[in-house]
């Protein structure tokens, strides 16, 4: 129990540490850290209601063994995508003619 509550402190000592380095503060970091969180609780549920219809639907065949796999893979180039940090402008793009 000592060292479970030792590693938690460390975790979150770590983690505000590395988000405040980060460019823009750890305000900005926190946002797209929630951000993040909320858009993995839609992509988890979007996950958890396909693979139950495809269980329900298709209990037997090539769909419903290889279905949620693919679906998780798909889930899972969204999440990157849609997971990124989000810019204003870049410095370079903002300075050209």
């Amino acid at each position: 129990m000592r060292g479970f509550l030792i590693g938690l402190v460390l975790l979150v000592f770590l983690s505000i540490t590395i988000l405040s380095l980060r460019p823009g503060g750890i305000r900005r970091q926190l946002r797209f850290a929630a951000r993040r969180l909320r858009l993995a609780l839609v992509l988890g549920g979007i996950y958890v209601v396909a693979t139950t219809l495809v269980r329900i639907f298709f209990p037997d065949g090539a769909l419903a063994d290889w279905g949620p796999p693919g679906l998780a893979v798909v889930l899972v180039i969204a999440f990157a995508i849609l997971g990124q940090d989000s810019s204003t402008t870049a410095p370079e793009a903002a300075n050209r003619p």
